[in-house]
């Protein structure tokens, strides 16, 4: 009698023990397995022609106004609006400089 009472301690320490290792590793593959949510569409590429000449259409040196704002561009993917200015809407475009240490982006 005292060898089963020995021997079934451990034997249930042992159950208890898969039981847990078995649980966990459902959850752990629960995780893997769920499908991630579905990736945000990419933002659309812009037409660097049409922004481009619509941000350089009072510039007085078009052809060089569009020839450094289509870099900038093809760089940032992205125009900020108007014809001046409001270089928050892309900061990438504000920050670009020349090696002179001038903004290179119209």
């Amino acid at each position: 009698m005292t060898i089963s009472k020995s021997l079934i301690a451990p034997l249930l320490i042992s159950l208890l023990v898969l039981h847990l290792a078995e649980s966990y590793q459902k959850v752990i593959t629960t995780k893997v397995e769920s499908p991630s949510p579905s990736p945000s569409p990419s933002p659309q590429k812009i037409d660097c022609d049409d922004a481009c000449d619509a941000r350089c259409q009072l510039s007085s040196r078009p052809h060089l106004c569009k020839r450094a704002c289509g870099t900038c561009c093809a760089r940032c993917d992205c125009v900020p609006p108007g014809t001046s200015g409001n270089y928050d809407a892309c900061p990438c475009y504000a920050n670009m400089t020349t090696h002179g240490g001038k903004h290179k982006c119209p």
